[in-house]
């Protein structure tokens, strides 16, 4: 039986809104969703489309991926061209080092990146819209990533940038990452 305290608490705090943290480069957002624990663990909501347009993100989403991954797995940087695809990141088990690069020509940060972290333990969500290349690394053992799209995924329209691109040059957690073909492949930012 659902101690009386608990329901009373999650009752009074179910309205409370998303904590959401903008960074540096315009569009990107780490999301902190509430979390509600008890006596039997925890609940949290990781997507409301409410709460989502009160933090101005509108966006409906039409595939959700789940990939699981080793340790020191690099996958990116990955994006879709037409027409584009918006991303909402979450590390569900273990912990990845995500990361976005705003590939927007003419934008101010056309080239920089931001990380963040995300893990099982901190909940952290990370917002990518259109015009952003993305990709992750394991930290953990491993780690289930999943996310939400906003594009179905094209094949035909699939691109990225090489992981090491000195133009770019992410600081990635690892020297010797586990890459597919497809990402050895990848050319520079300036070779696009």
């Amino acid at each position: 039986m659902r101690n009386l305290k608990d329901c009373r608490q999650y009752r009074r705090n179910w309205r409370r809104s998303l904590k959401a943290e903008r960074c540096e480069i315009e569009g990107l957002l780490i999301i902190e969703p509430d979390v509600f624990p008890d006596s039997r663990g925890w609940f949290y909501e990781s997507y409301n489309v409410e709460k989502f347009k009160a933090l101005g993100i509108s966006t409906v989403f039409v595939q959700d991926n789940h990939s699981r991954s080793v340790k020191n797995t690099l996958r990116g940087l990955h994006y879709q061209k037409k027409p584009g695809q918006e991303k909402l990141v979450r590390c569900t088990h273990g912990k990845i080092w995500d990361v976005a690069v705003d590939i927007r020509k003419g934008s101010a940060t056309y080239g920089k990146w931001h990380a963040v972290e995300l893990s099982e333990e901190n909940k952290k969500m990370f917002y990518i819209p259109i015009g952003f290349a993305h990709g992750f690394c394991v930290l953990s053992d491993f780690a289930e990533v999943q996310y939400k799209c906003s594009s179905v995924y094209n094949g035909a329209e699939e691109a990225g940038y090489a992981w090491d691109c000195p133009k770019i040059a992410v600081k990635w957690p690892t020297e010797e990452p586990i890459l597919s073909k497809r990402d050895l492949q990848n050319p520079g930012l300036e070779d696009t």
